[in-house]
């Protein structure tokens, strides 16, 4: 079967959420395509509707209407329990809080999405997280709780979770917003670094310093989305 050109495509998407005034728009008729191997941000001020942007493409929340399909998958066609499962073997998702359990080791925390989708046996999937580790250079803390690490050492170990079942598409939700600027910076280039390799990654962020990373930029604002020109590609 030959492999399809779009990964992601949104097709006027609307997200309204119920309030007793009579509900509020967070996304207004949205749509975009991305293609294999883009890095595409999406740039908008607290409120504009970024995480619940990030909720539809997922499928972490129900769509008001529109479509969302990626590879071809209609994703709110699924059910809930096959949202789950389909999310947790296609799509790697890093959060700006890093969502680590504190009560499991780092390397743990990065076994733990393979042993839910049951892809792999136990051995080697903690063989293949100390491999995923120290490709973003945490291998040496793998015993360690997420709390005994620095911030950028959490948001690491969340990348290097994202990758656990090697999903072509990566979704980060302000991957850098409580990071200083250098290690915001070493986070984007470890995302560039994967989207030279080949994966596919959508960020939404309100920083516009990182733009150069980006393959295609996206403006939200007030739910609506806009395309922005063309940067200059950083290398």
């Amino acid at each position: 079967m030959q492999k399809s050109l779009t990964h992601i495509q949104l097709d006027h998407v609307n997200k309204t959420y119920p309030t007793a005034s009579g509900g509020v728009q967070a996304l207004k008729d949205v749509s975009f395509t991305i293609q294999p191997g883009e890095f595409v941000g999406i740039i908008g001020k607290s409120g504009a509707g970024k995480s619940t942007l990030v909720n539809m493409v997922t499928g972490v929340d129900t769509l008001t209407s529109g479509t969302v399909e990626v590879d071809g998958v209609s994703v709110h066609a699924l059910s809930e329990n096959q949202r789950n499962v389909w999310r947790g073997r296609h799509i790697g998702i890093v959060y700006q809080s890093f969502e680590l359990l504190n009560q499991l080791t780092v390397l743990d925390n990065v076994v733990l999405p393979m042993d839910f989708c049951g892809r792999f046996q136990r051995g080697k999937s903690r063989k293949m997280a100390m491999e995923l580790l120290a490709a973003v250079e945490i291998a040496e803390h793998a015993m360690k709780l997420p709390t005994a690490v620095s911030g950028g050492q959490q948001q690491r170990v969340a990348i290097a979770r994202a990758l656990a079942n090697d999903p072509e598409i990566i979704v980060a939700d302000e991957p850098t917003g409580n990071l200083d600027s250098q290690t915001a910076s070493t986070i984007m280039d470890l995302f560039q670094g994967l989207q030279q390799r080949g994966k596919t990654i959508l960020m939404v962020t309100h920083n516009r310093n990182l733009s150069s990373y980006y393959t295609q930029i996206y403006q939200l604002t007030d739910g609506v989305l806009s395309l922005q020109p063309q940067q200059r590609k950083r290398r």
